[in-house]
């Protein structure tokens, strides 16, 4: 099962079984841990993933949740 969860004010939250193939800019890297957080602000600086800039930026958006069997 996948869940994709996209905070309050925050980055989307993806849960499931790692390992993760992650693809940006045709690099393709490898993530081991079971969840992962992407940025959903656009201001990180370590794209795709999140680094918290969504706090200092004053990001806002709603929670939504998407599961997947």
């Amino acid at each position: 099962m996948v869940k994709i969860k996209a905070l309050k004010n925050g980055p989307y939250l993806v849960e499931g079984k790692g390992p993760w193939k992650v693809v940006s800019d045709g690099e393709e890297k490898t993530v081991e841990q079971a969840t992962i957080a992407l940025c959903r602000c656009g201001h990180s600086k370590n794209k795709p993933f999140c680094d918290g800039s969504h706090k200092t930026v004053g990001f806002e958006a709603e929670e939504h949740e998407l599961t997947s069997e």
